[in-house]
């Protein structure tokens, strides 16, 4: 078999193993029980969706408010509900024909306050090397005097010592019964045993952990955390013992049918995601498994991965930046350089200060860690014996900071795909040009070691150190390039900030239809059965607000324009503390956030701009606010949302770019929901609701207004807003791929571009064993159409046949079809042939 037909079955479940048509994404919490989702299912079926997707439901740290910090994967969640508000859920969801997916998380467990809340891990700072679950965790014991880090103390630990904060109490814990053990605070932690009597000085110094200042993280951790996250503790599912004792519950799931398929939280960070990706395919019997994966640009996912493909971040940039003018590039960019000083090709700089920031910061203890190995590596070869540490920690630096990738795939012991090589060399080559000379012997032996090539003393290519090298590398790329870029750069980088998106390619303002569609044809052979999103519990803002700013890339000199009035009009409130790319920052959320209705409100303002400054680590920081700067900036947005002036603006704004926003608004949602791939609804996203990052775009979504809403337009009522159109279009859709599967996730379904004359028209049909069975046509650029006069003499070609839209019940036969009347009432149309309506 080609590596092509084998990249393609890895890419398809199991025969006989259910696939979604379609998914809709619920955020459980105390406010969202698995009860009350079970009370949402008769909705969910009458929007149309296949799937309920479920954030994770295994019980997670006290007070969690996402579940991705899991403490037990032994028990679904009480907080909940537990396990039988699941089984009820899936009653309910099967009774009403949908099944369940469920969101779950491989990489990392919860490090609990009290820690007695993880059982495993309670047990490994209670008994050490020698715990059972020792195995479960990545700790270095060679580390640390063989003592897991435990950065909690607010001071360093003489201070707390000698103030008496550490108490040796008797406390209840549960599944332990009264023990002794060491209290900080809320902190709890286990005696050593045998250690009890001992002067406290002496008894911390004889633990299995060291209670050390927070801030000791980012120096001397001796354990693998998620990203730069110490209260996550990485997980080895790599070792099948920790696999299966992790999984247990969620394969019961499966096999029982509860379950139809899963969602893997951030594989990146695993040891060998190929490996743990196929030991989850045959315990799961070849179940519909999606990954939460980065590509980087026009990377592929590795064709060893057994999976169906991402969860839809590569599709999501794709589709919003095909309703992006790259006609605004450059005048945004002059109104960014004039504000910022920022030039619109600086993008690379912000990216690579980024990096480089979070290398020596907060991710520090992982470089060093790697450094220390590669330095172990090269001592123990006389002839690797002279590339020093210093050396090898200024090329592993500038190679994370150089790596445009969040790995490189490389399995110890396996032959490396070509891909990997090329994509680790680019990097060392860009890294080399930072570099003097006299580095690039060691980064040539630094990248063979990487590749698991042979380097040093003949016949040497693998070794425990070499395979543990191979490995942290990876995992640590991802954490710099996720930290440093999408969590720094991201909120820097201010041309048009709804570009600044996960997975995103910022850098590229603006594609093609012509781009897409050589996207989609591609993903319909590559991996048809992959996620799509527009939104997700992840994403900087909901897909409403980047249609918002998507728009100024049409209009950007009305935009500048806008800008300087309301800079006048705030001048006065301007503290020079403000510097010009939080400036933009708050300008463009307003943008992007004002409706109708007016603005946000300011108790949804206020937290997100905090959480930008603090993401962008410029001025102010999570570890040290600067609270004179953040007041600020907080006094300049409360001044522009009281001053009528600056209202009256961007009341002028929303007016002005109602009907631009509206084909944005319903375009990019019908193209989300036609294309290849099994498309995602994150909840509420059927209406037109703007909305910005965690917690803001996980708050409850009232379900009342979209079930009567729904009813409404089903009873044969018009749409009355925006958002009665976005529930249009999102129901259709998603009732129109339930009742014709075959044509989006069928084995002869298909995706065909079709011909138009205008730039602005996105057209194509789904077709089943090349038959057309479904077209659409949607509008971008509607501020370009409004310019140019309306459509004028525009055409699209439709296949043959008599054809049906089903959002207007507009009927038109195939040829050559004028787009005025096609479009007439809605910006967008979903053409079902005839025979099939």
């Amino acid at each position: 078999m080609t590596e092509a037909r084998q990249t393609a079955a890895r890419r398809l479940p199991a025969p006989g193993r259910p696939v979604p048509v379609s998914t809709y994404r619920v955020q459980l919490g105390a406010d969202m029980t698995l009860d009350d989702v079970a009370g949402r299912v008769p909705y969910l079926a009458s929007l149309g969706v296949t799937h309920v997707y479920l954030s994770p439901v295994l019980t997670a740290a006290p007070g969690s408010t996402h579940g991705y910090d899991v403490v037990a994967h032994d028990e679904v969640s009480p907080v909940l509900g537990g396990l039988p508000a699941l089984r009820r859920l899936a009653d309910a969801a099967h009774g009403a024909g949908l099944g369940l997916v469920l969101d779950i998380v491989p990489n990392h467990m919860a490090v609990p306050t009290p820690v007695w809340h993880n059982t495993a891990l309670w047990s490994v700072l209670a008994d050490g090397p020698a715990s059972p679950y020792a195995a479960w965790f990545d700790v270095d014991w060679s580390a640390g005097d063989g003592a897991v880090l435990m950065p909690v103390l607010g001071d360093r630990i003489g201070a707390v010592v000698a103030r008496g904060e550490i108490e040796l109490v008797e406390q209840d814990v549960p599944g332990h019964g009264t023990c002794t053990v060491l209290r900080y605070h809320d902190h709890v932690f286990p005696v050593r045993e045998g250690t009890e009597a001992l002067p406290l000085v002496e008894l911390l110094e004889r633990q299995h952990y060291r209670l050390a200042y927070w801030r000791v993280a980012d120096e001397e951790l001796n354990y693998r955390r998620f990203f730069d996250v110490g209260t996550l503790v990485a997980v080895r599912v790599e070792d099948p013992e920790v696999f299966d004792a992790t999984h247990r519950l969620v394969l019961d799931l499966l096999a029982d049918g509860t379950l139809d398929g899963l969602r893997i939280d951030h594989p990146d960070g695993l040891a060998d995601p190929a490996g743990y990706l196929a030991r989850l395919h045959e315990a799961s019997g070849g179940a519909w498994v999606v990954v939460e994966k980065i590509l980087e640009g026009e990377e592929d996912l590795p064709p060893d991965w057994a999976t169906a493909g991402t969860t839809g971040y590569d599709a999501l940039w794709r589709i919003q930046q095909t309703f992006v003018d790259p006609g605004g590039a450059a005048p945004l960019g002059a109104l960014m350089h004039r504000l910022t000083g920022d030039a619109s090709d600086d993008y690379a700089h912000v990216a690579e200060q980024a990096k480089r920031e979070v290398v020596d910061g907060p991710l520090y203890a992982e470089v060093y860690r790697l450094t220390t190995l590669a330095a172990s590596i090269c001592a123990d070869d006389l002839r690797l014996r002279d590339h020093t540490w210093r050396a090898l920690h200024e090329c592993l630096v500038e190679l994370l900071v150089a790596s445009e990738r969040y790995r490189s795939y490389v399995v110890p012991g396996e032959q490396v795909h070509p891909d990997s090589v090329a994509a680790l060399e680019h990097a060392a080559t860009l890294a080399r040009t930072r570099m003097s000379a006299e580095r690039a012997a060691t980064m040539d032996v630094l990248v063979d070691l990487l590749l698991g090539r042979e380097v040093g003393s003949a016949g040497r290519t693998r070794g425990v150190r070499r395979d543990e090298l191979v490995v942290r590398f990876q995992q640590t790329c991802g954490a710099v390039t996720a930290k440093g870029v999408e969590d720094t750069a991201y909120y820097r980088w201010t041309h048009l900030v709804g570009l600044c998106e996960v997975g995103g390619e910022p850098a590229r303002f603006a594609l093609t239809p012509t781009d897409l569609a050589a996207w989609a044809a591609r993903q319909q052979v590559a991996a048809p059965l992959a996620m799509t999103t527009l939104s997700t519990h992840d994403t900087k803002r909901g897909e409403d607000t980047r249609n918002r700013l998507g728009v100024l890339s049409e209009l950007p000199s009305e935009w500048a324009a806008l800008v300087a009035r309301v800079r006048a009009a705030t001048a006065s409130a301007r503290s020079s503390r403000v510097d010009g790319r939080t400036e933009q920052w708050v300008w463009q959320t307003l943008a992007g956030t004002w409706t109708e209705a007016g603005p946000i409100p300011l108790d949804r303002l206020e937290p997100y701009l905090t959480k930008a400054m603090r993401e962008a680590k410029s001025h102010t920081f999570w570890t040290a606010p600067d609270e004179a700067y953040e007041a600020a900036v907080l006094e300049l947005a409360r001044h522009a949302l009281a001053d009528p002036v600056v209202t009256g603006l961007f009341t002028e704004w929303e007016v002005r770019t109602r009907t631009a926003v509206r084909a944005a608004t319903l375009g990019t949602k019908l193209v989300q929901l036609t294309l290849p791939g099994v498309p995602d609804v994150y909840q509420g996203s059927e209406m037109a609701e703007p909305t910005l990052v965690d917690p803001d775009n996980r708050r409850h979504v009232p379900l009342e207004p979209l079930v009567t809403r729904l009813a409404r337009l089903d009873d044969g009522a018009g749409p009355r807003d925006l958002s009665d159109e976005k529930l249009l279009v999102t129901s259709r859709a998603l009732r129109l791929r339930r009742s014709m599967p075959e044509a989006f996730v069928g084995p002869e379904a298909g995706y065909v571009p079709l011909p138009h004359s205008s730039g602005q028209t996105i057209t194509y049909a789904r077709t089943v064993a090349d038959d057309p069975r479904v077209a659409v046509v949607a509008t971008r650029l509607a501020a370009s159409v409004d310019r140019l006069g309306g459509w004028a003499d525009h055409t699209v070609g439709l296949p043959e046949g008599r054809w049906v839209d089903v959002l207007t019940g507009t009927e038109v036969d195939g040829g050559i079809v004028p787009v005025a009347p096609l479009l007439e009432r809605l910006p967008v149309a979903l053409l079902v042939r005839e025979a099939d309506a």
